[in-house]
């Protein structure tokens, strides 16, 4: 008898809390993750990975804009997620693409989604509610791309750049790459911490720790031949 083919990837719900987020494996994956951050080398190998890809890429013409979302403030964007939306806003009026797409669903207390908010952003600036897609159904950045990926499916979409503050693209790019997208990465330089401050420096090391949990993770689910797991990520 042939094994019974894996059932639909999870998903997040609306708003969902951190033990929601995780997902099947998620539990066990971060735990291994944080075993192996407490030998510190992991994370600081990981750290390198954040670092160098904070410059990104230059911008080539594309079909699809990608803005990550980011929680919102009360309905409002946050300072990083305007700073991403606009540089995504000033790439579309360089040509690089006819189509913005702006990620992220309902969460913390938010009565707009993450995507509506930063739709409405955009609106704002001028661009034509045409030129702007939304995928309000995502809780993280992982749901964010494999939910895009299927948007770009639908609609024949291949070519992508994806915008997002510098420490962010490391760990986009890896998930990106694992769901099989291979972006051009393009940094918000103007996003909020300070570079070289102890914020910037914080966010630089917690990007780390979350690139490594995917990484082991991704290694966990192969290893113990998880299809449930892996069609999360893959």
């Amino acid at each position: 008898m042939s094994p019974a083919a894996p059932g639909p990837a999870y998903s997040a719900p609306p708003r969902a809390s951190w033990w929601s987020k995780l997902g099947p494996g998620g539990l066990a994956s971060f735990l291994l993750a944080l075993a192996g951050g407490l030998l510190l080398l992991p994370v600081l190998w990981r750290l390198r990975e954040v670092l160098r890809s904070t410059e990104g890429q230059l911008p080539q013409p594309v079909d699809l804009i990608l803005v990550l979302g980011r929680r919102l403030e009360g309905d409002a964007p946050t300072p990083v997620f305007q700073a991403r939306l606009h540089w995504g806003a000033e790439l579309w009026r360089g040509g690089l693409a006819p189509l913005v797409c702006v990620a992220g669903g309902l969460t913390g207390k938010a009565s707009l989604s993450e995507a509506q908010a930063g739709r409405a952003w955009l609106e704002s600036e001028g661009l034509p509610t045409e030129a702007i897609l939304v995928e309000d159904r995502s809780q993280h950045t992982l749901e964010n791309l494999f939910n895009v990926r299927e948007l770009m499916r639908a609609r024949g979409l291949s070519r992508l750049i994806l915008v997002s503050d510098p420490l962010h693209l490391a760990r986009a790019s890896a998930l990106a790459r694992g769901l099989g997208l291979a972006p051009r990465l393009v940094p918000a330089v103007a996003c909020p911490p300070r570079r070289n401050g102890l914020g910037w420096w914080a966010r630089a090391l917690h990007e780390a720790f979350l690139l490594h949990w995917y990484h082991t993770g991704v290694a966990y689910s192969r290893l113990i031949r998880s299809e449930r797991q892996l069609s999360r990520i893959t």
